[in-house]
């Protein structure tokens, strides 16, 4: 492996908590930790351990185990020159090799249902004389922001009832600490850290750190354990009066033979992203700076739950989301730190509604009974959606007289293409956008199992949809039409949005040789390695690179940058129009599967990141881990290019 390689690891804890870092050990983010815990999950954030350094004395010398960047270019401690392999699977694992023939592995776990981050070291061939120090590099801040140095930081290390903590400041959690080795206290500030991607972000890339002391270790003798916690009941309760070794190996057992429950890891990394909140389930839309969304949580549930079998888990999902419909609406995102809902998505309702629908056929497949309540919420939640999206409802959602969807004010962004900086809406949309009316329709045919009259308007959208959005002189679909909600006024970028008309949902709009047409479009212009563009680049709004200032980043958001997820939609269009043959199946996995595939070891190792640029090389941009990407790689996988042999036997189960 390089020694310097920026691929970036995650282990969760289920809650909305992570330990996150590069291959080669450098934080390279404000959001690389040891340890970040959500204390509302998955809500209310903390990065509370941030780093360590870490050294090992053998009787040839000192030797680092850590890498650490601080600014001006300046790299100490340095262990790239002895570290030997990197692995992420079944969880990060590092190998150094040191001068005199010293090897140390070092691993790190995160225990699932619990904020604990559990920390080894060992040695892989005896020797005398081997010890280990290890530095915690403390903050106790929210992760979007940084830390610097300041007179309310607490250095002491505290100890009570079997217990040890640090309490850096008021009104912070505590952090618990549990080791094999012997402390000493020797309080610092450590100045300067740089994080090289954050300046790429349009962001400052500096932070201080506090190193309240060191554990030393006597590897000789036997492997060194440190874990630490966010302090909640649970948490206090295990470490108190613990065995490090003890509680570690457990930890480690216990995890060993979860992940080994699922089928491939890529299954393993979807699971990543279920998380609690409260007695309920949903989906964090990705690590590190994503909460819960309403739009990322009911796309992501198609691969995450249902093409995995996982039905239980979408009924818990489906029930808890149901309760939060207002006027029509469910709420794009619940705050960080707050659970106060934001219902501004045009979408997120219509997602939630064909989730359910599909989640219901499932249950069907697999002989599973559906009982009355289960089915009383669905369908009043499903219901009150339809309802007030066919009488209108916030910003402007309405159904207008020929049965589609209009949406839209201005200052306000309801799509999914929904960038917004400052009072700049970065792509508006208003009018009535290709892929809300493809939902739209999907959505009124799950409603039609039980009130019929839904299937009438759905009739309408179709017939409506198909006299508007064709251009035959473009050869593809319109992007919006009645844009600005001027009647006639059309949108003829080429954009993926057409593709949810196209496949990507259970009923498509247009078929036949208009669809091919499209299709061939799409791909033609937008395809890359990482997924469809957002912005066909002969278009004179195409940004080819996601660069500079946020200004210039989030211009660039849905102007041409690659989105992963939409391979999905791209992919089953593609075969749908191709007849849905075997060999169309067996070519599209050559061609698109595999080459999404070879991604998962490009930048959040075993995870799709969430977008790239437009122009090549396709450099991976956003956020490294991206429910909704891995999400529609798994459903490619399971559903849509699996042969029938796969599909019967995914039914049966």
């Amino acid at each position: 492996m390089s020694p310097r390689d920026l691929r970036e690891w995650l282990e969760t804890d289920g809650l909305g908590g992570y330990s996150m870092g590069t291959a080669s050990g450098v934080r390279t983010r404000r959001y690389h930790g040891v340890l970040l815990a959500a204390l509302q999950p998955p809500s209310d954030r903390w990065l509370l351990v941030n780093g360590f350094d870490a050294w090992v004395t053998t009787p040839t010398g000192e030797y680092a185990l850590s890498t650490q960047a601080y600014g001006g270019g300046v790299t100490q401690p340095d262990a790239t020159p002895y570290l030997e392999s990197f692995a992420y699977e079944p969880w990060p694992t590092w190998v150094f090799a040191l001068p005199d023939g010293t090897r140390i592995e070092h691993q790190l776990v995160r225990r699932h249902g619990a904020p604990v981050a559990a920390l080894s070291w060992k040695l892989l061939e005896k020797r005398k004389g081997v010890s280990l120090r290890v530095r915690p590099l403390l903050s106790g801040r929210d992760p979007h922001g940084a830390q610097f140095v300041n007179d309310a930081l607490r250095f002491e290390l505290h100890a009570a009832d079997g217990l040890t903590w640090w309490a850096p400041y008021e009104r912070v959690p505590q952090t618990l600490t549990l080791a094999n080795g012997a402390y000493t206290a020797a309080p610092e500030w450590l100045r300067g850290f740089f994080y090289e991607i954050e300046p790429r972000r349009g962001l400052d890339g500096s932070e201080d750190l506090a190193a309240a002391g060191s554990y030393t270790f006597d590897l000789s003798a036997r492997e060194a354990d440190w874990l630490v916690a966010a302090d909640t009941p649970a948490t206090r309760e295990m470490f108190a009066g613990a065995d490090a070794a003890v509680l570690g190996r457990s930890l480690r057992r216990r995890e060993a033979e979860r992940r080994r429950r699922f089928p491939s890891p890529l299954e393993r990394a979807g699971d990543e992203y279920l998380v609690q909140r409260g007695d309920n389930l949903t989906v964090i839309a990705g690590y590190p700076w994503f909460g819960d969304w309403g739009r990322d949580t009911f796309i992501a549930m198609r691969g995450l739950c249902l093409a995995t079998d996982r039905l239980d888990d979408a009924r818990a999902m489906l029930l808890a989301w149901a309760g939060a419909v207002s006027e029509g609406m469910l709420p794009n995102r619940f705050g960080d730190a707050a659970d106060i809902p934001e219902y501004n998505a045009v979408d997120a309702s219509l997602w939630y509604v064909i989730a359910a629908g599909e989640w219901l056929d499932a249950m069907a497949a697999a002989e599973r009974r559906v009982t009355g309540p289960t089915q009383g919420a669905l369908r009043g939640a499903i219901e009150a959606i339809l309802r007030g999206y066919s009488a209108g409802t916030r910003y402007g959602i309405r159904m207008d007289s020929d049965a589609l969807i209009a949406q839209g004010v201005p200052g306000v962004q309801l799509t999914w293409m929904d960038a917004k900086v400052d009072d700049w809406v970065v792509t508006p949309r208003i009018g009535k956008p290709v892929e809300v009316q493809a939902l739209w329709l999907n959505a009124l045919l799950v409603g039609a199992r039980w009130e019929p009259h839904w299937r009438q308007v759905a009739a309408r959208v179709r017939a409506s949809f198909l006299e508007r959005f064709w251009s035959e002189g473009h050869g593809h679909l319109f992007d919006v039409v009645d844009a600005d909600h001027e009647p006639g006024k059309v949108d003829a970028s080429l954009r993926p949005n057409q593709l949810f008309a196209l496949g990507g949902l259970p009923e498509v709009l247009i078929e036949g040789e208009r669809a091919w047409r499209a299709v061939d479009a799409c791909e033609r212009a937008l395809w890359t390695p990482f997924g469809p563009r957002s912005l066909a680049p002969d278009d004179p709004q195409y940004r080819g690179t996601m660069a500079g200032s946020v200004h210039d980043r989030d211009g660039a958001y849905h102007n041409g940058t690659v989105w992963p997820w939409l391979s999905g939609a791209f992919v089953e269009s593609w075969v749908r129009v191709r007849g849905g043959t075997p060999a169309a199946k067996r070519e599209a996995r050559e061609r698109f599967l595999a080459t999404l595939q070879g991604q998962l070891a490009v930048a959040g190792l075993g995870h799709l990141t969430e977008v790239a640029d437009g122009d090549a090389p396709h450099a991976p941009q956003g956020c490294p881990f991206q429910a909704w990407s891995v999400s529609e790689l798994i459903r490619l996988e399971r559903v849509v290019l699996a042969d029938e042999r796969q599909s019967g036997k995914r039914r049966k189960r």
